[in-house]
């Protein structure tokens, strides 16, 4: 058969290879159909078990009679399942024993063995590249990368890279969705005559608008980052990144090949737990799924982008995002300790990473990756967010004041416009009872209700019943938490030059407040997606409730802790 030159990450060469592939399927070039060989004995065990296979007429269609027995030998589940067959079983448990006592080696081994060995000759006669210097130039760049002093260091300077350029870069757009939003709100707004109550111009721009829109806002934050993950993936520094943490990780009782699904958390938690499924030892899969949703996902993006500009200044905001992280990193290292040395004592499995070579990313790659993540986030905001959106506008608007308290507000409002004859003034006490009657309009909805009676357990932490509110509504999914903030925040202010949210919390809480939200949303209950795939991978709801009232529990004595220890030492207040 021709050879092709190809590059894959490039795309170069595909048509070439898609004309071979024709060639020699229609036979009208010869080739060399020589297969792998993995040795005598495991191939006189692989015509044993093809054999028996045949007889027992256990081939399914779709199989090849060779891939089976390789398949078999390996041990996939799947296919064992499949073949279902006892006296199979029995002859593959001989199998399996005869070549470990031959070779020394599991039959998984071997083969992979056998197959590295066939791809290696195949490229020496095939591939001509300059994969000596690129090794040369790999092993240079690993020996700072990698170094036992300088790797960790390096990587917490390049995490703090990515948080201050994710909030620099992203500032300026947030700032254009978020004025085009204000601006929507008011056009919608403007539909209906000044001082309406209408409950549909409601809905739009509190509800809808103000709920969604707040998440929608943070899309530039959220794809920076993601556009740095990417690239530090494609790079293969993300494995240096695994093989780093291996030596802190064997401390906890884990070992570097868990890092990888918590690194793959920064982005979402539900992959992340998929991803445990690496982890051959159950105590070692266990322990990393608990602690998982510690690591700062996308989705606690929106919340620090919210609460670090509105509290923090600008020269700090970077440096906050990354303090957010690894607070994240330290706590699920110190759980997992906890777990380990608890409920999953025992001796950790050997990790041995064959890292890939540096690669220069290529910019149709970066940007599927990020798009890809991105696309959900916005299909998260606009299906399940603007869902529990109108959700939480309907409970924080019904049931409405009785009337007589809302009289007892219109005649106060009546008294002081005949009494004060300054239109500035006047304008100014109108504003302040319009505040007040929404202020008492929320307090006496569902939301209200619920919020001022979770209140006295919020109070120790620093949170009142609009962050409770907020807190109830984040169950679902983190990024609600800003949603129902807004929503809360805006309740009878739609106009147009009504202050942004960032200036309503600005003015409500101080940057101790601020920091305790942060800590709390970090750490406390993951989002119902993440506690559903925690029950389907664990296989059990007690572990689910495990994470959920333990994070839960953590999430307020930590943050209980920050309150109490910044309110006694005077910072932030």
């Amino acid at each position: 058969a021709p050879i092709v030159r190809t590059t894959g990450h490039k795309s170069e060469g595909m048509e070439g290879i898609l004309e071979a592939i024709i060639l020699v399927a229609e036979n009208k070039i010869s080739f060399n159909s020589q297969g792998v060989k993995y040795g005598q004995e495991i191939e006189n065990e692989i015509k044993i078990i093809q054999d028996l296979l045949e007889k027992n007429n256990k081939i399914p269609g779709k199989h090849g009679t060779r891939w089976l027995p390789v398949k078999l030998l390996e041990n996939d589940k799947d296919i064992r399942d499949a073949v279902n067959s006892p006296e199979i079983d029995n002859q593959i448990e001989k199998s399996v024993a005869h070549i470990e006592k031959i070779t020394g080696e599991s039959p998984e081994t071997s083969i992979a063995a056998g197959r590295y060995g066939f791809i290696s000759g195949a490229c020496q006669e095939a591939v001509r590249s300059t994969i000596e210097i690129r090794h040369t130039v790999s092993d240079r760049i690993d020996a700072v990368l990698t170094n036992r002093v300088l790797g960790l260091p390096v990587f917490l300077g390049l995490m703090y890279l990515v948080f201050y350029l994710t909030f620099t870069l992203g500032d300026p757009p947030m700032g254009w969705i978020e004025d085009f939003f204000a601006w929507l709100s008011g056009a919608v707004a403007g539909l209906w005559p000044e001082g309406s109550d209408s409950l549909i111009k409601s809905l739009l721009t509190e509800g809808i608008i103000g709920g969604v829109g707040g998440v929608i806002v943070f899309l530039p934050n959220i794809l920076l980052l993601f556009l740095a993950i990417a690239i530090l993936e494609d790079t293969g520094y993300m494995a240096r990144a695994a093989f780093i943490m291996d030596r802190l990780m064997h401390k906890i009782g884990l070992h570097g090949k868990s890092f990888i699904p918590m690194l793959i958390g920064f982005g979402c938690s539900v992959p992340a737990i998929m991803a445990t499924r690496t982890l051959e030892n159950r105590q070692d899969r266990l322990t990393t799924m608990l602690v998982i949703p510690l690591m700062s996902c996308g989705a606690r993006l929106p919340i620090y982008a919210l609460i670090i500009p509105a509290f923090f200044p600008q020269a700090l905001h970077g440096t906050m995002l990354w303090i957010m992280y690894i607070i994240g990193i330290l706590l699920a290292i110190l759980s997992a300790k906890l777990l380990r040395k608890t409920i999953f004592s025992g001796e950790s499995v050997p990790f041995v990473m064959e890292l890939p070579p540096y690669r220069m990313p290529t910019v149709k790659s970066v940007f599927i990756h990020m798009w890809d993540r991105g696309k959900l986030y916005l299909k998260k905001a606009g299906t399940i967010i603007l869902g529990i959106s109108i959700l939480l506008w309907v409970i924080s608007t019904f049931p409405k004041l009785p009337e007589s308290e809302i009289k007892q507000f219109e005649s106060e409002k009546q008294m002081m416009q005949e009494k004060i004859t300054d239109n500035e003034e006047k304008n100014k006490y109108a504003a302040s009872i319009e505040s007040r009657f929404a202020e008492e309009s929320l307090r006496y909805s569902i939301a209200g209700r619920i919020g001022s009676f979770i209140e006295p357990f919020l109070k120790p932490i620093g949170f009142d019943w609009k962050i409770g509110t907020a807190l109830i509504g984040a169950f679902a999914a983190k990024e609600v938490f800003v949603a129902q903030l807004g929503i809360v925040h805006s309740v009878g202010k739609v106009e147009e030059d009504s202050e942004t949210l960032r200036e309503k919390l600005k003015s409500t809480y101080n940057p101790l407040t601020g920091f305790c939200i942060m800590l709390f949303c970090l750490i406390s209950t993951p989002c119902m997606a993440t506690t559903a795939i925690v029950v389907r991978e664990s296989g059990s709801w007690k572990w689910a409730m495990l994470q959920l009232g333990g994070l839960t529990i953590m999430a307020y004595i930590f943050t209980f802790i920050a309150f109490q220890a910044g309110r006694i030492l005077g910072i932030g207040i």
